[in-house]
C-alpha cells in the first residue's frame, strides 16, 4: 500500500531537514514524498534538492507560487500517486520511526475504515525537546464538532479515493483562490480549512474513521493556528462559517467551551 506525504514548503530552510531526516528514519518504504514548494526565497529548495537522492525516487519536488498553505496541500494531494494521503508540514517531524508502518497495517486490517487519525503534541520551536501541549484524539467523537473540536489533523491519513469524494467544486465557491479543479480543502477559509474538510467528511458524509492511540508528529508551537488571539478569533469565525454552511447547529457558546478543554491540555504539557 502507497503511502503519499504532502509537504508544503515555503522559505522553511531552518525546520525543513528535521521533517526529511523523520520520512527517511521511517521503517516502512511503500511511500512517495510531495514536496509543495510555494516560491521560496531562501534555501529551502536547495535542501530539498540535496536530500532528493537520499530518497530513490520516492520523492517529487514541485515549485512554483501558490496562494498559500491549502492551496499548496490541493496541488500536493492532486498530484498524490498513493492509495492513503497525509500531510506532514515542513516545521514538523514524525514522533517515531514506525508511523507509516502503523498507518498501513491499520488499513490493511480494516479495509472499509476511510480514515485514521491519532496524536500530536507541540513542543517550543527554539527547543524541541520542551513540550508545550499534547494533542490527544482519544475524546474526538463526531458530535463534538458542533462544539468546534475535531481529530488532530496533522495525524490524520484518509484513503485518496475520499479525498476525491468530498472534493469541491471551486467553481461554487466565492472567493476561492487556487485550482478549482483539485479543491480539496476550500482556500476561501483563512485558517481553519481543514476543520472545513473534517466537517464535511466526518460529520456530514459519516465517513468511517478509526483512532489509534499513538503519538504520530512534533509540532513546533507558533503555527498559523496557534499564533495569538487574532488567529483564534479568526477561527472561532471560519467554524461558524463552516458549521452554518454544513447545516450543522451550533453557536458562539458550544465554541468556547473547547479552549476550557485546551486549558487542561496546557497544562498536562507544562507538568510533563
Amino acid at each position: 500500500m502507497r503511502i503519499s506525504i504532502i509537504t508544503a514548503t515555503y522559505n522553511s530552510e531552518a525546520t525543513v531537514r528535521d521533517t526529511l531526516e523523520s520520512v527517511l528514519r521511517q521503517d516502512y518504504a511503500d511511500y512517495e514524498l510531495v514536496i509543495k514548494d510555494g516560491g521560496s526565497t531562501d534555501g529551502t529548495l536547495a535542501i530539498c534538492r540535496e536530500y532528493e537522492p537520499r530518497f530513490e525516487g520516492r520523492m517529487k519536488i514541485k515549485s512554483a507560487p501558490d496562494k498559500g498553505l491549502y492551496d499548496a496541500m490541493n496541488i500536493g494531494i492532486a498530484s498524490a500517486s498513493g492509495e492513503v494521503v497525509g500531510i506532514l508540514n515542513s516545521d514538523d517531524f514524525y514522533t517515531s520511526d514506525d508511523i507509516l508502518c502503523t498507518v498501513a497495517r491499520q488499513f490493511e486490517q480494516t479495509p472499509d475504515v476511510d480514515a485514521i487519525y491519532g496524536d500530536v503534541h507541540y513542543v517550543k520551536a527554539e527547543d524541541t525537546s520542551k513540550l508545550v501541549r499534547y494533542y490527544s484524539s482519544k475524546v474526538f467523537r463526531r458530535w463534538m464538532m458542533r462544539f468546534g473540536f475535531m481529530p488532530a489533523h496533522p495525524s490524520f491519513y484518509c484513503r485518496k479515493s475520499t479525498y476525491e469524494r468530498f472534493k469541491l467544486d471551486g467553481t461554487k465557491i466565492e472567493g476561492f483562490k487556487g485550482d478549482t479543479s483539485c479543491a480539496y480543502f476550500n482556500t476561501s477559509f483563512k485558517i481553519a480549512a481543514d476543520f472545513d474538510f473534517l466537517v464535511r467528511t466526518i460529520f456530514v458524509g459519516r465517513i468511517k474513521t478509526r483512532y489509534i492511540q499513538k503519538d504520530f508528529v512534533t509540532m513546533r508551537s507558533g503555527g498559523a493556528s496557534n499564533s495569538g488571539a487574532s488567529s483564534h478569533r479568526q477561527i472561532n469565525r471560519d467554524h461558524q462559517r463552516t458549521l452554518r454552511e454544513c447545516h450543522v447547529y451550533s453557536n458562539i457558546f458550544f465554541l468556547a467551551l473547547r479552549y476550557v478543554y485546551k486549558v487542561g491540555e496546557l497544562a498536562l504539557g507544562k507538568i510533563s
